[in-house]
């Protein structure tokens, strides 16, 4: 056995989404970093080995997509692969190869796939001094020395050897009142999940099963008990031939000591559900006669173990209420997810399968949560002064877990730990004394390096560009979208398992339309509207303030106007209302109001033909709204037109729609080519240009198609300084796909006029930018 020691300034033990997030942020932020990940990929349960597809925030909310380096890899593989993303089961290896390329070329960074923690050392009780580490297949017993260590190994492996409490199972509804919790606290915990992947060969294909499988026989256990097979899958268009999250297995086995033998006990039960299809179901059987078995998983993909306590705990109250935390680092959108103890084995799934996925019901109402801040102080071990953690392991209960799990939120967990760490290293401080003394300072980071926070905007006093007086070359301006409106989409899907639409969009329940304002009054709003009747029909319909494009109340919400609109029979009509807002009345600056129209079932709401940026729509689940089909606009105008893109959003201090467009939009009919410029009354020295793009944020990862580019995205583009009275190029970018870049300057200059010229972009006609930094 040869034995290595090597030092670092962080190391971060877990290569999954939340691990290798950290690992890369903490290395960009200057520390020496190293990441141990016990298999020879990155990506943990995301991963080719497992193949759950990365879910987040905006499965549920639009505009919530995760950003930051989880968004720069999630656009990198869509860029790079030729297969498209569907459920789980159909991750390849480009993705892979994505996070690897990522971590091979960050600097800082020092990678040791296939090596196991195996023992930890501390100096004393509160500081952990090294790791030590079995190399796999090399005969080597590495240890390594660190200031920080980040506990991402999901059963907190490190945190345990520690002597770091934790807990495991269901909290007692009395211990903390909240909802989901059982009357008795227990050892339950979600259990673990194998997936498979088949293909059409064309040809009729046998399948003959093994013994040793589980034989499945009854229909019931699939149709009736919340495990649905997704029949019409295959006759549509051969997208759902895998992915059956409800494949879980984890009590009465203990999913951190028996996880090998929940992998024996999952492939019996994965394989005795692909006998089912191939040769017992009364209707899959011939569908799939053709289907062939093209994967199968051996790697269980964890949901649930050990949950390291922290300097904080969250309940479910938090993400259920949207508690402000001072110290957030991250967010959540995914509602509480909470699977049904033994999986398989239970008598049914988990509620919402058993609904049907139900888009209202009261288990909807009930789970719905978001997005909502996410504290540091629950990613630092209340035990360990130099430990944090961050993925399934950290400071919640178990029905907190149910949202916060997620490996889109996980990821972005990960990059605030990982950027604490570095800053706490950085300033000589202890992960306490950071996250109290220099919290300001860690979220401006995040912003910085393209996170989003709920609660923090950018007011870092090194950005130049704050400062800076800002034009454009043109601005649009809303005056609505209708059912003829083109919308330049191309590869934008819908995700057919979180798909919404009716045969029509009926207004069979209350409908909201978000509506960007800018600084002019609204004289008039008019929808776009069929009466299916032959009687004259009437629809209640109201103005309300709303906080943010995320605000889905009503009660309560400040009401600005109210009408009866009067609709005649007949199809595809605009309906007006003279309104008369304004500032004095009520009307926002710079806001968010949005159209509600009351439900009627004899009347038709048409949905757009355009997403028009920052203004989508939400529908009525009782008592409150949540959003409708995905993220997309209804039929509607507004008069006069709104200046809801101005030049000057770009130093909103957010870089997503939010409780504005926070949006530069040049007008697509300028025949100039558009820029943004920035000028100050002294001049000023620049070394760096940051820029953010929009684009794939609006939906979550499975709604774009292999080889997207986002058409809103700026394909080309240059940037110019005024120097000694002359336009100076200083760099020119082409082919760019990325939301955001990082513009290291040749040398340092010295202007008082900077200009972004966007030549292309990847198809929308008009020029965007959410955000120009200079430093």
């Amino acid at each position: 056995m040869k034995v290595r020691t090597e030092k670092f300034d962080v190391v971060v033990c877990g290569g999954g989404l939340a691990g290798f997030c950290a690992a890369v942020a903490a290395a960009r932020n200057g520390s020496k970093t190293a990441i141990v990940q016990d298999r020879p990929v990155f990506g943990g349960n995301s991963s080719s080995e497992v193949r759950v597809t990365t879910h987040g925030s905006a499965a549920f909310h639009s505009y919530a997509r995760e950003t930051g380096i989880i968004s720069e890899l999630l656009i990198e593989e869509r860029a790079r692969n030729h297969e498209e993303i569907n459920e789980n089961g159909w991750t390849n290896s480009v993705w892979d190869m994505t996070m690897y390329d990522m971590a091979m070329s960050t600097p800082n960074l020092e990678v040791f796939l296939n090596t196991t923690v195996q023992k930890v050392n501390k100096l004393n009780e509160r500081t952990v001094d090294s790791i030590v580490c079995h190399i796999l297949n090399a005969e080597v017993e590495l240890t390594l020395q660190g200031k920080v260590f980040i506990d991402c190994t999901g059963d907190g492996i490190v945190a345990d050897q520690a002597g770091c409490e934790w807990r495991i199972g269901e909290e007692s509804y009395d211990e903390f009142k909240e909802p989901h919790a059982p009357k008795e606290a227990s050892m339950n915990v979600m259990g673990s999940s194998l997936h498979f992947k088949a293909i059409d060969m064309g040809k009729p294909v046998p399948y003959e099963a093994p013994d040793w499988i589980n034989h499945y026989e009854d229909a019931s256990f699939f149709y009736k008990h919340g495990r649905p097979l997704e029949t019409t899958g295959f006759k549509e268009n051969d997208r759902y031939r895998g992915g059956y999250w409800w494949i879980e297995i984890g009590i009465p086995w203990d999913t951190i000591h028996e996880n090998e033998d929940i992998r024996h006990e999952l492939t019996r039960h994965t394989l005795g559900v692909w006998d089912w299809i191939k040769n017992k179901d009364p209707e899959l059987k011939e569908i799939a006669k053709n289907y062939a078995l093209e994967w199968i998983g051996q790697v269980p993909g964890k949901r649930e173990s050990r949950r390291i306590m922290g300097r904080y705990l969250m309940t479910e109250h938090d993400p259920l209420t949207k508690k402000d935390f001072k110290d957030e680092v991250a967010f959540g959108g995914w509602n509480v997810d909470l699977h049904t103890p033994g999986g398989l084995l239970a008598p049914s799934s988990e509620p919402a399968a058993m609904e049907g996925y139900k888009v209202v019901s009261d288990f909807q109402r009930k789970t719905l949560c978001g997005p909502y801040a996410i504290p540091l102080n629950m990613m630092i071990s209340k035990d360990v002064d130099n430990l944090m953690m961050a993925g399934r392991n950290v400071s919640a209960t178990h029905a907190a877990l149910g949202t916060v799990r997620v490996m889109g939120t996980t990821a972005i967990m990960g990059q605030g730990v990982g950027t604490a760490a570095a800053i706490a290293i950085n300033q000589g401080l202890t992960l306490p004394e950071v996250a109290d003394q220099q919290i300001d300072i860690i979220k401006q980071q995040l912003l910085r390096d393209g996170c989003f926070l709920l609660n923090t905007k950018n007011n870092d006093p090194k950005d130049l560009a704050l400062k800076a007086k800002i034009k454009g070359s043109s601005e649009a301006s809303c005056t609505g979208v209708g059912p003829n409106t083109i919308g330049v989409h191309k590869g934008l899907m819908f995700w057919k398992t979180q798909h919404q639409t009716a045969k029509s969009d009926k207004l069979t329940e209350r409908r909201g339309q978000w509506i960007a304002v800018g600084t002019k009054p609204i004289d008039k709003v008019g929808v776009y509207l069929t009466n299916n009747s032959n009687e004259v029909q009437h629809v209640v319909s109201k103005i309300l303030k709303v906080d943010d494009i995320w605000d889905y109340s009503y009660e309560g919400s400040k009401e600005l106007a109210e009408t009866t609109l009067e609709i005649a029979p007949g199809e595809s009509q605009w309906v007006q209302w003279e309104v008369n807002l304004n500032q004095s009345n009520g009307l926002p600056n710079n806001g968010y109001i949005r159209l509600d129209l009351l439900k009627n079932d004899d009347v038709e709401w048409h949905r757009a033909g355009k997403i028009e940026p920052g203004q989508v729509c939400g529908f009525d689940i009782g008592d409150r709204m949540r959003r409708y089909d995905h993220g997309i606009s209804m039929s509607y105008s507004v008069s006069p037109a709104q200046n809801c893109y101005s030049p000057e959003n770009i130093i909103s201090g957010y870089t997503r729609p939010y409780r504005h467009t926070n949006l530069w939009r040049s007008d697509e009919n300028s025949l100039e080519v558009p820029w943004i410029e920035l000028s100050w009354d002294v001049a000023v020295n620049i070394s760096q240009v940051e820029l953010t793009f929009p684009g794939n944020i609006l939906r979550e990862y499975h709604a774009y198609e292999s080889f997207y580019r986002d058409s809103q995205c700026a394909k080309d583009y240059s940037v110019e300084a005024m120097i000694d009275g002359e336009w100076k190029e200083l760099f020119k970018v082409q082919g760019n796909y990325q939301r955001q870049r990082k513009h290291q300057l040749k040398e340092n200059i010295q202007t008082d006029r900077l200009r972004l010229t966007i030549h292309s972009t990847h198809g929308d006609p008009s020029a965007a930018v959410y955000e120009l930094r200079c430093y």
